[in-house]
């Protein structure tokens, strides 16, 4: 048994007024398939250029290893050169990915390959996000600490995006005191027998394509797959409604600050009590 998915929507172009209207407003994702086709990007962004202009720039490396409360949140697990790297996810299927990452930082020319938007939200231009993955490799379901509106840009292979609504968070299995739920959930193959609160979630998936954008609403969560060897970039904008910024401020703030103290006092006993109260909560949930 699977989840029961629904496919975001999608427009090939849309205007700045209508993306405002149809889905800011309303909070609700959509895949727009045509948005970067202007860009120098959409010709040159592949995997031979990303080694031409970035090969022998030192790169952080993740991969899904549970939580250890002897490492710093996001911690790499290793550090090799971009051309190393990129010859490795061309080769072979890898876990090892690059996570929010400011590449253009770096290399500020990358900067010239890409226009922002006008979709009538207020980007950050200094934050461009990237991030690479090998097949198979996928990106552990959460949401963003700062529950911003997310573009995510494609390039390069196949991606697939399943993206799940915040009013479905208390069945979540949510670890408390993060933007994760459990780590040991299979979000390709459910076991609901193990986690039944996840049948009553409405998850969706979108499939994206080199140049394809999705945009993701504020504190929408998302796990991500790559279905071939790929890269993209995130733009992301402040949350508009004033409770989600006000939350924004108190995840950034205070909740992973007090989340970084418990781990120093309490060591992996802080890890197994949270993973503990993800599952007595949401299972709380059901049984009333």
């Amino acid at each position: 048994m699977s989840f029961n998915f629904k496919e975001v929507e999608r427009v090939e172009n849309i205007s700045a007024k209508d993306f405002q209207k149809y889905y800011v407003k309303p909070q609700k994702p959509v895949v727009v398939e045509r948005i970067t086709e202007d860009w120098p990007a959409y010709e040159k962004w592949n995997f031979e250029y990303i080694k031409q202009i970035a090969g022998e720039k030192e790169v952080p490396l993740y991969n899904n290893d549970p939580v250890d409360f002897t490492k710093k949140v996001n911690e790499p697990v290793a550090r090799m050169q971009m051309s190393d790297y990129v010859d490795l996810l061309q080769d072979k299927p890898t876990d090892l990915r690059i996570f929010l990452y400011n590449l253009m930082s770096q290399v500020p020319q990358l900067q010239n390959d890409y226009k922002m938007p006008d979709l009538g939200l207020n980007l950050f231009k200094s934050m461009p996000m990237l991030f690479f993955g090998g097949e198979g490799s996928n990106v552990f379901m959460h949401y963003d600490i700062d529950l911003a509106n997310i573009l995510h840009f494609h390039f390069a292979g196949e991606k697939r995006c399943i993206i799940v609504p915040p009013q479905d968070s208390k069945y979540m299995y949510k670890i408390p005191h993060s933007v994760i739920c459990r780590e040991d959930i299979d979000f390709d193959n459910p076991d609901f027998d193990k986690w039944p609160a996840l049948k009553n979630i409405n998850p969706m998936y979108a499939d994206l394509k080199h140049g394809e954008m999705l945009y993701m609403p504020e504190g929408w969560w998302h796990y991500m797959k790559y279905l071939s060897p790929g890269f993209s970039m995130s733009l992301r904008s402040l949350a508009h409604k004033p409770k989600n910024l006000s939350e924004a401020v108190y995840n950034v703030f205070l909740m992973r600050t007090y989340d970084n103290i418990m781990r120093k006092i309490k060591g992996q006993n802080w890890i197994n009590y949270k993973n503990e109260q993800a599952i007595l909560k949401t299972n709380k949930l059901i049984l009333r």
